[in-house]
Formats: C-alpha cells, structure tokens, sequence
C-alpha cells in the first residue's frame, strides 16, 4: 500500500501551512558556517598528542590522554562564554582478564560543554564523539605509544567542537550538549557512566547524535564516496532512536540535498557497538553516524593518521549534524500520544487511537502541555506497517485531535509531529502501543 502525500487538509490552514516544509533560514546559515580550516586545525592538533589511550600519561603536558582532554576543555571555554565546561570524572577500577583494556584502576574524563536553552525548556539534544584512542595490540603494549586514532574517533572529536564554536552564538529553545567522551575503546565506559547518570537524573534527552568514524571516506577495497553517510539506530521500527534516525535524515536532505543519508536499521555495525548504544539502552532516542566506507586496515593502527582522513568529508557529516541539531533545538516538544491510566495500583498506557463511533474511522488523539506560543500546528503521518518511511503526511492545523474516515487502525502505522511558524518540525510521535508483557496466571 502506498500513500500519497497530502499537502493541505483545507483552505483555512493555508496560512499556517505555508510555513510547513518551510526552510528556517537560520538553520540554513548554519549549515554554511562549517569550516574545513577548523576541522584540520582541530584533527592535526588531536593527533599531535601522539596517543589519546585512556592509559597514557595523564599528566605530561603536551602527550597523552591528560593533555588531550585538558586541550579539548581549554577549547570549548574559549568559544563562548555561554558554554558551561566542565570534566564528567569517573574512577573506574580494573577489569579482570588476560584480554581486559583495563588492567588497572584509571581516571576517566569526559569533557562536557552545555549550551543552556530557554529558561524553563528541559528538553535536551546530545552531540558526541570519543576522543580516547587504541591500536589493538599485544596486551602488553605499552599505550605511550603512538596511537593517532585521527578517523577513530578525531573526526567525531572535530565534529562535536566545530559544532560547539557555532553553535554556542545562538540561542535555542532547548539546551544542546556537547560531549567528547572517554573509554570508549575499552567498552563505551564514558558513555555508560553518562547515561546511567542522565537516566537516574531524569534528564529528558530528545535526541543524542553520536559521531564514530566520520572521516574515512575510502574503504579498503579502493571503493570511494564521500556524499553518503550511515545512520544506525536500534529496533523496533518505530523505538525513540528510530525516530531520531529519520529525523536526521529528513533535516539533513533539506538543508544539504548535496548529501544522501542512508538509514541502516540496526543498533550498529556487525559485532561492534558506539556511544550511542548505552543512550538507547536507557531508552534514549540515539544514532550512530558513521562512513558507509570504513578503512578497516587503517582503524585500531598506527595508520589512522591525518594523511589517512579526508576532512571535507568530515565537514559535510558536520554540516548533517548541524542540519538536524539546530533545527531540533528550535523545534516544538513532539506531542503526545500515550495516555496513562491507574487501576488497583497499577499504571497501563494505551496509544489515543480508536476507530471512532461508526468503527470504521481512524480517530487520533494528542496532547500538547504548555504548547510553544510560535506553534501553528500539527502533521498527521501514516505509512504502511511494511514501510520503513512515513508516506504520506497531512497538515491538520492546531487541533489535537483528527479523523481519517474509512482508515483502518489496524492496517497504517500513525504519527504526528509539532510545527512552528519558521517550519521547524518536532520529532514524531509515533501511535506505537508499548511492548506486550507476559501475563501470570495463578493457579491452585
């Protein structure tokens, strides 16, 4: 089944509806702002500490893990006054084993700068990387030694600065976080420790953009593209990080056609994992960006160097995460779809979906608390149960509640997004019912 798009829904929406697919120019100008000549001052500087090991030095002034991080801070404070910096510190204590990345109790630092969003909007969006780097060697490597790590991960590195240096001299509805995080390479232990932290915390994270190997545009074979970029997310087909995926993909195709966003339905590679995957583990909408062409004789060696790195590809995946951060950060809260009710102690959601008095209709329902005062409505979105994109899309106006006469609620997948008057989009909230539990039958 497929389904045409529908492009006003009446007359008297027409108004509102021309600001819907709207182009916010600020984004655009945004997007425009990348530096290549940053990226490489950034990526050159990274790989001039020689090793980002999360055992090397901690403490010698121009090498090693210490030095790397102190420099990363040092650069985030100096772009902004309205940064907030600071170094997320963990004590992580030894892994046992004769193949542990670990073998010893280490300090991790993840460097962390937070743009503060309007006063009152708790609504978060992460960019990431790791710094921290490894070539996988004998366990008694020493890891002073050079390790460049320049594509894994100094090209996310560069990526999630050169953002912080733009985006820092704007203001946004919600707050951006910029993180550079530590250990990933021993078992995304940063990441984890952040998460955890976020969840406990009940932070409320819309979306977490993580960028791993973002900077290899040749793979091994020879193969060459430099116009594509993965996007992984975790099941199911419509979890919080699926979302974020096709948002991405949706913001990035708008204010850079240049490039094509290629969504990969998966947690990650084969066997292998980012930092991205403890975000989605505490059920945080969360995406890996990566090239669709990985060196993978480069990776984990000595030769992941800058010689090795092509940095306009690093700005043009710069430029994807600009695309999507910034116009999610101005972008209205998703509504909601989900209603909780309490019974004999006991919470249960259902989606707001029914079939309406004749039982033949499809009636959607939402909520908006405390609406933005610059929204101009909503977008009804349906695809088939089969489809991986949303394919058809109905501008209803500012109402919370619309019918689709004679649509099955069994046979279409059902969304809908906030718009606001420059065109910006929530993220879609999907009319997805939670995951089914088992029941327990007593018995005698």
């Amino acid at each position: 089944m497929r389904l045409g798009i529908v492009l006003c829904c009446c007359a008297a929406a027409a108004p509102a509806f021309a600001q819907y697919k709207a182009v916010n120019p600020q984004v655009a100008k945004i997007v425009t702002e990348v530096s290549d000549n940053r990226i490489t001052e950034i990526v050159k500087k990274l790989e001039s500490f020689g090793t980002r090991n999360l055992l090397s030095s901690q403490d010698h002034p121009t090498r090693g893990i210490g030095a790397a991080r102190q420099w990363i801070y040092e650069q985030f404070r100096s772009y902004s006054p309205r940064l907030e910096v600071s170094f997320d510190e963990h004590k992580v204590k030894k892994i046992e084993g004769e193949t542990s990345r670990v073998p010893r109790d280490v300090s991790l630092y993840n460097v962390v700068a937070v743009l503060p969003g309007k006063e009152g909007n708790d609504q978060r969006i992460v960019v990431s990387a790791h710094y921290d780097t490894l070539v996988v060697a004998p366990s008694d490597r020493d890891p002073d030694l050079d390790q460049p790590g320049v594509t894994d991960d100094g090209s996310g590195t560069a990526c999630v600065m050169e953002l912080a240096r733009i985006l820092s001299h704007y203001e946004f509805d919600k707050t951006l976080v910029f993180i550079a995080f530590a250990g990933e390479e021993e078992g995304l232990l940063g990441s984890t420790l952040y998460a955890e932290k976020a969840r406990n915390d009940d932070q409320k994270i819309e979306a977490v953009l993580n960028n791993d190997i973002i900077g290899s545009e040749s793979s091994g074979s020879g193969r060459l593209e430099n116009r594509r970029v993965n996007v992984f997310s975790d099941d199911p087909a419509d979890s919080p990080s699926r979302g974020v995926a096709r948002y991405v993909k949706d913001m990035a195709e708008r204010y850079l056609p240049s490039m094509k966003v290629d969504l990969v339905f998966r947690a990650d590679r084969i066997n292998r994992a980012g930092d991205h995957t403890p975000f989605a583990l505490e059920g945080f909408g969360a995406v890996r960006l990566s090239s669709p062409q990985e060196n993978l004789d480069n990776e984990h060696s000595v030769n992941d160097t800058f010689a090795n790195t092509s940095v306009p590809y690093i700005g043009r995946v710069t430029q994807v995460n600009a695309a999507a951060a910034a116009a999610l950060a101005w972008a209205p809260k998703p509504p909601q779809t989900l209603s909780t009710t309490e019974r004999d102690g006991r919470k249960t959601q259902t989606v707001m979906l029914n079939r309406g008095k004749s039982r033949n209709d499809a009636v959607l329902q939402w909520n908006q608390n405390d609406p933005e005062p610059d929204l101009i409505g909503y977008v009804v979105v349906m695809r088939a149960t089969t489809a991986p994109f949303w394919e058809r899309e109905i501008f209803v106006g500012d109402v919370t509640e619309y019918t689709l006469p004679d649509v099955s609620i069994d046979d279409v997948i059902f969304g809908v997004k906030a718009i606001d008057k420059d065109g910006n989009e929530s993220l879609v909230s999907p009319y997805a019912p939670p995951p089914r539990q088992k029941r327990k039958v007593e018995v005698q």
